[in-house]
């Protein structure tokens, strides 16, 4: 089941008024003092922003922009070999700079005339129910911060790389800017919190992990896989299940290394029919139904 607070470094305010990003001691940046003051500033900006003012702007360093043009460069070839037609054809609609990190009012000033999009800043950890909800309103949370210098192909936890790489370039499709919208409307109307961590997971397995058959290769369309360099070159390894609604909203699984179970779709068209379908139509009874359906066939 998805633990939230597993994904992102705590961050917390000292009573002296200063902003903490508690890195766990497996972070590459754990014992790198410049990184966490570095993490520390842009987790304070984000921390202290107002709603009512425009994002905030990061100046990036050249270091950071060199992070961002390693992994751009990086994952070009394995997007082209590996994603769907219908994430590629999106990447190149919305144009992002590969050269520097872009600034979150350029992402959503690119992304908002394609599907209507905005993108506004987060510490870290942003509460569940706020999160999903946010995506009803065709809003994304997003952090600002980069991965520590030394693995620039890998990070712990997602980063700027992921929700803007990963999800901005999925957003900017038309359907799976739909797909995403309908789960955040579901989030809305949602009241348990049982029944939310239920969607959560369903949208763990196809919006952030989900695969596709396209012209009789495996592709790829969910964010995690298509920002990450090392999931790329493994997940048609991956034991691959079918569509199974039941299945992804119960499914243990463990957000700190690659995924062993994925869910595959047969084509767009059958994942709005089962995904799609799923976010329109679920309630506070579905887990319970879902379950009682698995027992009743186990």
């Amino acid at each position: 089941m998805f633990e939230e607070g597993q994904l992102y470094s705590p961050v917390t305010r000292q009573a002296d008024g200063q902003v903490e990003v508690h890195l766990g001691e497996n972070h590459p940046g754990f014992k790198d003092e410049h990184y966490r003051a570095r993490r520390n500033e842009i987790a304070a900006v984000a921390t202290d922003w107002d709603p009512r003012e425009p994002v905030p702007h990061i100046d990036y360093t050249d270091e950071e922009n060199r992070i961002w043009a390693t992994v751009c460069t990086e994952l070009a070839p394995k997007h082209e070999h590996y994603a769907h037609s219908e994430y590629l054809a999106a990447k190149q609609a919305l144009g992002l700079p590969t050269d520097h990190v872009p600034q979150l009012e350029q992402v959503t000033a690119s992304i908002k005339p394609l599907t209507g999009w905005t993108y506004i800043t987060a510490p870290g950890l942003v509460e569940l129910r706020e999160f999903y909800s946010s995506l009803g309103d065709k809003v994304f949370h997003s952090t600002q911060y980069l991965r520590h210098p030394s693995e620039p192909l890998y990070t712990p936890e997602p980063d700027i790389i992921h929700e803007v790489i990963g999800h901005a370039n999925q957003l900017a499709s038309p359907r799976f800017s739909t797909l995403t919208a309908a789960a955040g409307r579901a989030a809305q109307r949602l009241q348990t919190e049982d029944a939310l961590k239920f969607l959560a997971d369903v949208f763990w397995f196809s919006l952030e992990f989900g695969v596709i058959h396209e012209d009789g290769l495996l592709k790829a369309y969910g964010a995690g896989i298509l920002s990450s360099y090392g999931e790329m070159d493994e997940f048609r390894q991956m034991e691959i299940r079918p569509l199974d609604i039941g299945q992804m909203g119960t499914l243990n699984y463990d957000i700190t290394s690659y995924q062993p179970i994925l869910f595959a779709a047969d084509s767009l068209d059958q994942l709005d029919d089962v995904v799609g379908v799923f976010f329109e139509t679920c309630d506070d009874e579905t887990p319970d139904r879902v379950r009682r359906e698995l027992h009743l066939t186990s």
